[in-house]
């Protein structure tokens, strides 16, 4: 049987309930702003990283950008409109930091304000709680130009960026994530080079990771500053680890894979600073680290948000990459993208993390599967797989709140068929089908399963 030919109501029986997670449980879904807004050059917005990458023959696979995008700039209302209808009571997105900052004027561009306070009052009008994230990847690219995250002197930057975001939204948003997955924009950005700006070297990856986390413990106690009631944290992409076999050479190599996909970012952002064995390890493409830096990386958060997708198996490979390590491909169940389709991993994770750091509550912030959807002759969209999907690791999550990990919320990745970064408009996660030609809308049946989850007729 293939993953998309699943019969209706597979693991029905065993399906979760929302009745079994607590009635202060939040329920979301989540977007980013290159994926969706489009409106590419409305209302001052300025180039971005992604939008120079996209534009570089080759970058993309299908040649494609995020101009246009879902155009949610134009349609947020109908957007938001079905987050409601769905029943969600949480809404991620993230700010454009190209519509705020153009490098020149110094000051804030009240349109591209004025648009997320609209989105802001848009999501509150619908019952949605808004969690605001500053960074999901779309540095300007004047900021680049300069340097990038490479230079320190964006965090300054990213600071006045996240003064001018919560001076505007803080009278109407509590819940700030100030970056998505920072190891994705260090090592794809800047040493895999697949994601914008396209760099590949790891010294430049590393000062990247370092500056994205002391941006982030800087920004802690500026929003809170600004937003006194603000719950604050940031948003990890993290794995569980699998070594290929029981050969002592592929378990040192999940350790060392470990060290810098893993504790490389949680160990600074509770206190422990970069792990001793990696630090020795990378040698000198370390990171300049100047005093008082980790202090400020350590600022205590209100929340950690977890990113899951699928665990990594993890094998030695001598003089493959900086730690000769190698990830090696799935087997058994895929989704389309061909990552493993690992519900326990979820419940794995986060007693993980719980157990290590005691980060306090955690929130699921991304979750998802994609799978080549086919919109029928009828108009449905049958996404079994998705469906499925979604089922199951709502069941390992309901098994990691039964086991006492204290997780409070889940944000499903993504409402919209989006722009999927290097894959382009070929690759779809969203709960809603759009067709890009006529921008249209589709619930598909994972859509209408949530829905049915969460109360909704």
């Amino acid at each position: 049987m293939t993953n998309n030919d699943l019969p209706p109501g597979a693991d029905e029986p065993h399906a979760p309930r929302r009745a079994d997670f607590g009635a202060d449980f939040l329920w979301g879904c989540a977007t980013s702003s290159y994926q969706i807004e489009g409106a590419g050059a409305v209302d001052g917005r300025v180039e971005s990283i992604w939008d120079r990458f996209a534009a570089t023959p080759g970058s993309i696979r299908d040649g494609s950008s995020g101009h246009v995008a879902c155009d949610h700039y134009h349609r947020w209302p109908e957007d938001l409109d079905i987050g409601r209808d769905l029943g969600l009571n949480a809404y991620r997105f993230s700010i454009a930091w190209p519509r705020i900052f153009d490098g020149t004027s110094g000051r804030p561009n009240e349109k591209g304000l004025d648009f997320y306070s609209r989105l802001v009052d848009g999501m509150l009008e619908r019952g949605l709680q808004p969690w605001a994230t500053l960074y999901h990847w779309d540095l300007p690219q004047w900021l680049q130009d300069r340097g990038g995250w490479a230079a320190r002197s964006t965090v300054d930057a990213f600071l006045e960026f996240a003064d001018a975001m919560t001076r505007r939204l803080g009278d109407r948003v509590s819940h700030w994530i100030t970056h998505n997955e920072p190891w994705c924009t260090a090592i794809l950005g800047n040493y895999e080079g697949w994601h914008a700006p396209g760099l590949k070297d790891f010294g430049t990856a590393l000062q990247v990771a370092h500056h994205v986390l002391l941006s982030h413990g800087k920004a802690v106690p500026l929003i809170r500053a600004i937003v006194p009631d603000a719950k604050v944290g940031i948003a990890l992409s993290l794995h569980p680890l699998r070594s290929a076999s029981a050969d002592p050479r592929d378990v040192a190599a999940m350790e060392r894979h470990d060290g810098m996909r893993y504790r490389w970012f949680l160990d600074p952002l509770y206190g422990r600073g970069y792990p001793a064995t990696t630090l020795a390890q990378v040698g000198e493409a370390a990171p300049v680290v100047l005093p008082g830096d980790m202090d400020a990386i350590a600022a205590p958060t209100d929340f950690l948000g977890v990113n899951y997708y699928f665990p990594e198996t993890v094998a030695d490979a001598p003089g493959h990459g900086p730690l000769g390590t190698r990830v090696l491909p799935a087997q058994g169940e895929t989704t389309s993208l061909g990552w493993p389709v690992a519900p326990q991993g979820l419940a794995e994770l986060l007693a993980r993390v719980d157990r290590d750091y005691r980060p306090g509550p955690l929130y699921v912030t991304e979750n998802g599967a994609c799978y080549d959807d086919v919109v029928g002759t009828d108009g449905a969209v049958r996404d079994t797989a998705r469906r499925r999907y979604l089922m199951r690791h709502l069941a390992a999550l309901r098994q990691a709140v039964a086991d006492g990990v204290p997780v409070k919320g889940y944000f499903a990745w993504s409402l919209l068929d989006n722009f999927e970064w290097a894959e382009g408009y070929l690759r779809r996660f969203g709960l809603v089908h759009v067709d890009y030609a006529t921008q249209q809308r589709r619930l598909k049946d994972s859509a209408k399963w949530y829905r049915a989850f969460l109360g909704r007729n």
